[in-house]
This record gives structure tokens, sequence and C-alpha cells, in this order.
């Protein structure tokens, strides 16, 4: 009863939609209609600033941390690399994906995910995280280094804990991440998604700056 309740609140406690709340709260705006309508930490980056955008990850990252490490592990008393505390990071992923609050459309799930991985072992997060660094670095695109780095999670999980229920977990949270960027992909392929600094490289030759 307590796991089944830990997982309830999981999934509530991730589909409290905090882009979307800070994003209305500094500048009045539905964070829905500005850029890609991602209600997560790069969206809100681009709408609100940067500081807006840290404190939507550090909120969405705590999510997936506080499914393990407080609910299922403090509260249902299960193992951190057992299958309830999976559930219970699962949920809170899935919450932040399709809130209930929001008919089910949300973000993409990539900073609650990491929240969730790090209640598990945070080296998984950093070599990840490492991951992400290089990836970015080398193509300037937030949505090719995030695949890149749900793609390595479950590489890292099964190489660090040696147990299949954090690898299964980071797998799944590989494919949703994969699912979730759908539309990044189609435009990596098409050439057309945005790049880091690219708006700011364009809007200096249009003012000749």
């Amino acid at each position: 009863m307590l796991l089944a309740l830990a997982i309830l609140a999981s999934y509530l406690l991730g589909s409290i939609p905090f882009g979307l709340v800070l994003v209305r709260l500094v500048k009045g705006v539905d964070l829905r209609t500005i850029g890609s309508g991602n209600i997560g930490a790069t969206n809100a980056m681009r709408a609100a600033g940067k500081p807006v955008g840290l404190a939507v990850f550090v909120l969405d990252f705590a999510k997936g941390w506080v499914a393990i490490s407080g609910f299922a592990g403090a509260w249902a008393g299960e193992d951190p690399l057992g299958w309830g505390a999976v559930a219970a990071g699962a949920a809170s992923v899935l919450g932040h994906c399709f809130p209930v609050w929001l008919r089910f459309k949300g973000g993409k799930g990539v900073a609650t995910g990491c929240g969730a991985l790090v209640a598990v072992d945070p080296w998984i997060w950093v070599v990840g995280g490492a991951v992400w660094l290089a990836a970015l670095g080398l193509v300037r695109m937030v949505s090719l280094a995030s695949i890149a780095m749900g793609v390595a999670f479950p590489v890292a999980a099964w190489w660090l804990t040696e147990r299949i229920e954090p690898a299964v977990g980071a797998a799944l949270l590989a494919l949703l991440i994969l699912v979730r960027h759908r539309s990044n992909m189609a435009r990596i392929m098409a050439g057309t998604e945005p790049k880091i600094g690219a708006k700011r490289a364009a809007d200096a030759g249009a003012t000749g700056g």
C-alpha cells in the first residue's frame, strides 16, 4: 500500500508544471505559446532568461530525486536500486511528460529523469552528463546532446550497478527521451534544428555587429 501511494505521489509531483508556472509569474505569458511550446527548462530559458531556466531545471530535477529518495525510499522503505524505486522514478517522469493538469501534454522528461538517476546512483548521471557536454560541444544542439545522454544512461547504469532494475529503468528513460524528441530528430535530419548561439550570430550579422 505504501509503495502504491509512493508511486501515485511521484506521478502527481512529476506533473507539477514548474516551467509553465515560473514563466507565467515572471513574464506573464504562457510558455506553451513561446518557442518550441515545451514546458521544460530549455524553452523556459528562451522565454524568461537563464535564471528562470536554471530554476526550472532544478525544480524538475528535484521531482525525480524526491520520487525515489523521498517517496519510495524514506516513505515506503524501498531499495533505491530495486523495482519499487524504479517504478516511483518512472512515475515522476511520466507525470512530467503527461501531466493530468495539462491534458497530458507536458515536457520531455530529461531533467526529471536525471534527478531520478541521481537518487539511484549519482555516477550514472555524471557519466550521462559528460556525454551531454561532449555532444553539446561537438554539435551545439541541446536536443541531440539530450538524446546522446539518454542513450548513455542504460549503459552507465549496467556498468556501474551491475543490476538489471536500474538498467531497465534507464533504458525505459532513454526510450522515452527518444520518443519525446521525435520532432527534434525530424528537424535535425532536415537541417533546421536550432544550434546554441546561432540566433545571436544571426542577429549580430543583421545589425553589422
